[in-house]
């Protein structure tokens, strides 16, 4: 089965279940015009997979759909957005020195 990510607003979360189970988050805030993605975490067990990357892309995806910009507090988020330039323009650009991007 493929991996799926989902969006579980009630919880401040993107979701990447895989194998039927809960394989890891990315925790975010969001206000106003922004979404700041404080979190990310995936289980041990589901290492090496991807999922990882599969969670951020769709998580930024959801965010520029929504016209919303990203301040990546989460180390895994800035780290992945720093190896995929096209997302940087989601980071204010007043912002990217902060944030190393």
């Amino acid at each position: 089965m493929e991996p799926q990510v989902l969006n579980n607003a009630e919880e401040s979360r993107f979701e990447v279940h895989a194998d039927g189970e809960l394989a890891g988050f990315s925790e975010y805030h969001r206000s106003g015009g922004e979404v700041e993605f404080t979190h990310t975490e995936i289980d041990s067990r589901f290492e090496g997979r991807g999922l990882g990357g599969k969670l951020v892309r769709a998580a930024l995806d959801s965010a520029r759909e929504q016209g919303l910009a990203v301040l990546p507090h989460c180390p895994f988020v800035r780290g992945w957005i720093g190896k995929h330039p096209d997302y940087a323009d989601l980071v204010p650009e007043a912002q990217r020195p902060r944030f190393g991007l």
